[in-house]
């Protein structure tokens, strides 16, 4: 069973994906980035968050943090408790992700595909992408009243003991795959010790089922399988995953009926291209 993964300061996020760009890169407004790590510092669930959060979660200077939230502060995209001395996310941040799913194609024509197989078949179904070293909902129709565990749009969810990032990585070519797997084990060493044997085990499964599975291995609570495909007009792979409580839906029916039903909506919704 896994545990949530303790992260590292989001710089140190950055670099063990590969994202942190060169400092020569003429292109890139250090000032900026850092605003939009502090921003990156809220979590699922969380409200409000200090200064001392963001130093922690950045490992950014007192005094640059200060900086960063008044600046977000003035923009519309934090605003700050006098009586906590604490931030919470604004309404801007808000627009922004509004604006992004609103134009996203993706799932707009994902949506009514999900809610169809969701009530068809009982289950909950979510479309999700990577980002960084986490699998982000990009949509979620909740339909299992076996378990609420709020997670919607905007949820995290482990890379590698999560059914949706284990059928990302199945998805790709073995040396990614393999780079992908080492920048894991770098940012979140302690949790790699425990789930290598069984995330290579669920991978060397998923290459041969053409899904992935992960029966109460990210929650104690929870069975589901997920397929990655790119969708019409994407170049990035996406996910689609549908769960159930273990108690209201056994192994064998995510075997033998959801999977090949959750492949056959992603076909639907996949670039014929090859």
């Amino acid at each position: 069973m896994a545990t949530e993964p303790q992260a590292l300061p989001a710089t140190q996020q950055a670099d063990a994906a590969g994202l942190a760009p060169r400092e020569s890169d003429p292109n890139f407004v250090a000032a900026l980035a850092r605003g939009l790590e502090l921003l990156r510092c809220f979590r699922t669930g969380e409200a409000m968050l200090g200064n001392q959060d963001f130093v922690r979660r950045t490992g950014f200077p007192k005094a640059t943090v200060s900086r960063l939230a008044g600046t977000l502060v003035q923009l519309g995209y934090l605003r700050y408790d006098d009586s906590l001395g604490k931030y919470a996310l604004d309404a801007g941040v808000l627009a922004l992700g509004y604006a992004y799913l609103s134009a996203s194609g993706v799932v707009a024509l994902a949506r009514p595909h999900m809610l169809a197989f969701a009530q068809s078949y009982g289950v909950s179904v979510s479309l999700g992408k990577r980002e960084r070293m986490e699998v982000i909902y990009l949509e979620s129709i909740r339909n299992d009243a076996g378990v609420m565990l709020g997670l919607g749009v905007g949820s995290r969810l482990s890379l590698v003991s999560s059914s949706m990032g284990r059928a990302y990585l199945a998805a790709l070519p073995a040396a990614r795959r393999e780079r992908v797997l080492a920048e894991f084990a770098q940012a979140f060493p302690e949790q790699w010790k425990t789930q290598e044997g069984p995330t290579r085990a669920a991978l060397a499964q998923a290459a041969g089922q053409g899904y992935a599975a992960s029966f109460r291995d990210w929650h104690p609570a929870i069975h589901a399988c997920a397929v990655a495909f790119r969708p019409v007009g994407e170049k990035e792979l996406h996910m689609l995953s549908c769960s159930a409580s273990y108690g209201s839906v056994e192994e064998a029916v995510f075997h033998d009926k959801l999977a090949p039903a959750l492949r056959a909506l992603a076909a639907r919704l996949s670039d014929p291209a090859p």
